[in-house]
């Protein structure tokens, strides 16, 4: 079972290359508003509790399945201890079942996410950024309050690739991952 991580920035792509990179591989994509869009449905807010207790639910039987290996996709805040927690808790739980652990890290300037929070994909799946001027500000906000840019050598995983994507479709990035890790 291969597990692979896709992080990055607010709308820097990981959803899109999650999607380029499941047609191509078949590995099964769970991109992080998957869980966080149904929690904003039901209690009409986000509740960060309730949401991780959902992906928790998933991850288990994911890891109990036959499947061939989980596409994840995370805004991993690097200077926040709990998101290290959370990450390294659910790369333990795939390595205890036998699974192979890749990581992406995809970066790309806020401008250019700025115009990536408006595409027609990001907005048909994922409802709560439809109210641009809302999700502008939290891509903004987020940048300010987080790191979410490894540092050098930062990333623990032995298969771990930083691409800046800036200037590249999905398909490509895709293909380099594959390439890279020779899926």
């Amino acid at each position: 079972m291969k597990f692979v991580l896709i992080i990055g920035s607010g709308a820097v792509g990981k959803m899109t290359v999650g999607q380029a990179l499941m047609k191509k591989t078949g590995l099964r994509l769970f991109y992080n508003h998957l869980m966080i869009e149904p929690v904003i449905e039901i209690f009409g807010y986000y509740d960060g509790k309730v949401t991780e207790q959902l992906r928790e639910v998933i991850f288990k039987s994911f890891v109990e399945s036959q499947c061939d290996g989980m596409i994840f996709t995370y805004m991993w805040a690097f200077d926040s201890p709990e998101d290290w927690t959370y990450i390294l808790n659910i790369v333990k739980l795939f390595e205890d079942y036998g699974a192979q652990i890749y990581c992406v890290e995809l970066v790309a300037d806020q401008e250019i996410r700025l115009q990536r929070n408006q595409t027609e994909n990001r907005l048909l799946h994922k409802a709560s950024k439809r109210n641009l001027a809302f999700s502008r500000q939290c891509i903004l906000n987020e940048d300010k309050e987080y790191r979410l840019i490894s540092k050098e050598g930062e990333i623990p995983f032995k298969n771990y690739m930083k691409i800046d994507n800036s200037y590249l479709t999905p398909e490509i990035v895709a293909d380099m991952i594959i390439e890279n890790f020779g899926f």
